[in-house]
Parts: structure tokens; C-alpha cells; sequence
């Protein structure tokens, strides 16, 4: 018995070996090798030349009648006049940054929606909404992260003052309205 497993195992060898050299042998494949030969033949690829490369020519700087921009006194001279000259508009930032700030302007004026209105003891109220918890403002209250003080409360909105800089970077006012938000549109 221990010498029929062997001779198993070489038969069984020998009919694997048969099966992957009769894959190999090339069968109906003649026509494809004639349909590949041939097409490498007729076509030629076609190449655009190459322009040639322009000359480069180098020019000299020529200052003329203008002044050096990289003259270091020029620009000596003009830092001292910005810092010698208090800005206009200083005054507008200056008693922002040395108040406290109150909570609602940790967040961004879109985030803050206002909900209501009221008049609670005569003065003018608004209720507010800010990450699902409930504000009561007044006039000269602040919102938003623009320095925005609440300068009239309607019905139908919250008007702010608010102080942002502009593209040259002075301080301006800017008035916004904060509008009553609908159930609807939240």
C-alpha cells in the first residue's frame, strides 16, 4: 500500500504537466499575427517638428526720471509720518477693545437669529436665539463679532452698529439689520 501512493502522486504530476504544455502550443492565433504585423507596416506615426526656440534677449534696467522704489530713506521717511499722524478713525475702535465683551459676541451675526419682540417695562426688547438657547437684548447691547451695538429693536428686526475694517484697513461704521426669522425659515 505505501507504494501505490506514490505512483499516484507521479501519475497525477504527469497529467498536470500535459494539460499546461498542451495550453501553451499556439493554436488558431496565425490571423492575428498577420492582421499585427501587417498594421505595424502601413502605419507610420506622425510627429509635428519642434519650433525652434526664440532667442532670449536681456534688457538693462533703466531708472530714468523716476525715483528708486527700494530707496530704504523713502520708506523711513513715510513710517515716520503714519506713526507721527494719529488715524482718523482710531477713535472708533479704541473704547471697543477696552470694554468687556458680553456673551453673544463670542458668535457670528449669521448663527444669531432673533425670534421675537417685546416691550418689557417700556423699553424695547428682543429674543434672540443662539445654539438652541434663548437671549433677551436691549439697546446698547452688543451681538456678533464686529463690535455690533443694538441701536433700535422693531418688530421686525434688530438694527447694529457695527465697526469693521475696510480694504485699506481704516475703521468704518457699517449699519446692519438682524431681521425676525419666521417659524418657516429656520
Amino acid at each position: 500500500m505505501t507504494r501505490r501512493w506514490p505512483t499516484l502522486a507521479r501519475v497525477a504530476a504527469l497529467l498536470g504537466a500535459c494539460t499546461l504544455l498542451a495550453a501553451c502550443v499556439p493554436g488558431d492565433q496565425d490571423d492575428l499575427r498577420q492582421w499585427m504585423k501587417q498594421l505595424r507596416a502601413t502605419t507610420k506615426p506622425q510627429i509635428k517638428p519642434l519650433s525652434e526656440p526664440k532667442e532670449f534677449h536681456p534688457q538693462d534696467y533703466v531708472a530714468g526720471s523716476g525715483s528708486d522704489p527700494f530707496d530704504p530713506m523713502k520708506l523711513t521717511q513715510a513710517l515716520r509720518r503714519e506713526s507721527a499722524q494719529p488715524s482718523a478713525n482710531a477713535s472708533l475702535i479704541t473704547p471697543e477693545l477696552s470694554r468687556r465683551k458680553e456673551p453673544l459676541e463670542a458668535y457670528p451675526l449669521d448663527a444669531i437669529k432673533m425670534v421675537g419682540s417685546m416691550d418689557k417695562e417700556g423699553v424695547p426688547t428682543a429674543l434672540v436665539t443662539v445654539d438652541k438657547l434663548l437671549y433677551q437684548v436691549r439697546v446698547g447691547n452688543h451681538l456678533g463679532q464686529n463690535y455690533g451695538k443694538i441701536v433700535a429693536i422693531t418688530e421686525i428686526g434688530i438694527q447694529l452698529r457695527e465697526i469693521v475694517q475696510d480694504p485699506a484697513g481704516d475703521w468704518i461704521e457699517r449699519m446692519t439689520t438682524l431681521e425676525l426669522q419666521e417659524q418657516g425659515k429656520r
